[in-house]
């Protein structure tokens, strides 16, 4: 019996994170028709202490003997672990928010990165406040969700496409010192602004819960990467305004044969939906791949690694594939926006599938982060 390690993180305010991990790899392989494949699980915490993510990673290879692991970590980590699997010769796939940038993209044959993209996405949601007329903004977001380089993505995107950041708000971390009020001042000062927002988790509901109670019926334009549309937090948003704009990295609206499968199987194993169960459901598909490509290769990593450059998949939110420098994969991402549903609260309208995906990844992994640099190790949402 062949067998996969996964490495699970934990979060405060998604809860359910590693359940929703576990599952959506567990339901992923046997909707392939693989319930022959062990997995073995070894939790990391907030993914941000380095030897625990080395020690549980060294556990999977060395007494569980696995042939590869998947891990929910950040680049950082990853490059940690760079020397353990090249030692081990074995395959590291990591589940990656795409919420920081690199200074330097790795291309390490044993490391390949799946990607939810939402550096990306909040590239491309700049873009689309420039598209719909505005010319400048503020950027807005949490004191957590700031200290990634997605911040850096929606920035530079928007200035180098024209547009001019006029002023930055970060709110408080905790619910005491949350606070919008300061854009007020702002919008007054610089009418005809959008807000690039970055936020996720309960901050999105803090965000909307703020931008209602002090802006009312005004419909400040607000414009959010993927983390912004992840559907479970929204469930529990109030709706703001009709001008919460921004790109989906998936939805359960997307009509597919895959879409419909995922979420009937995941909600089958009695969980909801979301963007983590689906990512790890996807990386069920790579890792068949790869343990195919263990036995066609006899196991030469450098072998395995050019045959996934050219493997693709349809998976539920569209067609994957991976960019060969990187080892990043593409996929989908979707123009979306927030509408009220029944109850005042908030769900994903989706408007259109983007366009040059992959165009405008090589534009991003191209940047010069010059000075620009995070301090957070953790995996994204782990908090």
């Amino acid at each position: 019996m062949q067998t996969i390690g996964i490495l699970l993180a934990r979060s405060t305010y998604y809860e359910t994170i590693g359940f929703d991990l576990y599952e959506g790899l567990r339901s992923g392989l046997k909707q392939l028709g693989r319930t022959d494949v062990r997995i073995v699980t070894e939790n990391i915490g907030f993914g941000s202490e380095k030897q625990q993510c080395y020690r549980s990673a060294e556990k999977l290879l060395l007494e569980e003997n696995v042939s590869l692991v998947i891990a929910y970590i950040g680049h950082r980590t990853a490059q940690l672990l760079r020397p353990l699997f090249l030692a081990a010769n074995k395959m590291l796939i990591v589940l990656d928010t795409g919420a920081n940038l690199p200074h330097e993209w790795p291309s390490c044959p044993n490391i390949f990165y799946h990607s939810l993209h939402n550096a990306l996405g909040a590239w491309f949601a700049a873009k689309e406040a420039l598209n719909h007329g505005y010319k400048s903004a503020g950027m807005v977001t949490g004191y957590y969700d700031g200290g990634y380089l997605h911040t850096y993505s929606i920035s530079k995107s928007f200035e180098a496409n024209g547009g001019t950041i006029a002023f930055n708000h970060a709110t408080g971390y905790k619910t005491e010192d949350f606070t919008i009020e300061p854009l007020r001042n702002h919008l007054e000062q610089y009418p005809d602004s959008a807000l690039l927002s970055i936020f996720s988790g309960d901050f999105v509901q803090w965000y909307f819960e703020g931008i209602k109670k002090s802006f009312g019926d005004e419909n400040i334009p607000i414009y959010l990467p993927p983390f912004g549309f992840e559907e479970t937090m929204l469930a529990k948003a109030v709706y703001p305004n009709n001008t919460v704009k921004g790109i989906a990295a998936w939805s359960k609206k997307i009509e597919s044969k895959e879409n419909e499968i995922f979420k009937k199987a995941i909600i089958a194993a009695g969980r909801t939906p979301n963007l983590f169960s689906l990512l790890s459901w996807e990386s069920a598909t790579i890792a068949l791949r790869v343990l195919e490509l263990i036995d066609e290769c006899e196991n030469n990593i450098t072998q395995i690694a050019s045959s996934l450059h050219s493997f693709e998949f349809i998976s539920p939110r569209g067609k994957i594939h991976f960019n060969s420098k990187t080892n990043t994969s593409i996929s989908p991402l979707y123009r979306a926006s927030i509408i009220p549903n029944n109850e005042g609260k908030c769900e994903v309208q989706l408007e259109g599938e983007l366009d040059e995906i992959h165009k405008n990844f090589e534009k991003l992994i191209n940047q010069n982060l010059d000075k620009a640099t995070s301090a957070w190790h953790n995996s994204y949402v782990c908090i």
